[in-house]
C-alpha cells in the first residue's frame, strides 16, 4: 500500500460518520499530505468519491479486503 501520513480508522461507525470524521481531519493536514482512512461501511465506497468531487481532494484509492474498506485522499 502506498504511504500515507496519517491514518484515521472510522471501524464500526456508519454513514456519514467516516465522511464527517475524515473531513475534520483532512482540514487539519497540510497541502499535499495523505490520510488514510479505515471503514466498515460499504456506503462509505461511493460516500467517499462524492467527497473528493465535492472538496476537490484527491482520492488516490480505494480498497476492500477482509471486509473493510480502505481510502487515501489527498489534500490539494
Amino acid at each position: 500500500m502506498s504511504e500515507y501520513d496519517k491514518e484515521l480508522d472510522t471501524s464500526g461507525l456508519n454513514c456519514p460518520l467516516p465522511i464527517i470524521k475524515a473531513k475534520k481531519e483532512i482540514n487539519l493536514m497540510e497541502t499535499g499530505q495523505i490520510l488514510h482512512v479505515i471503514s466498515t461501511d460499504p456506503g462509505a465506497v461511493q460516500d467517499f468519491v462524492s467527497f473528493a468531487k465535492q472538496t476537490g481532494n484527491q482520492l488516490l484509492d480505494s480498497s476492500e479486503k477482509d471486509n473493510k474498506f480502505y481510502f487515501l485522499l489527498k489534500k490539494v
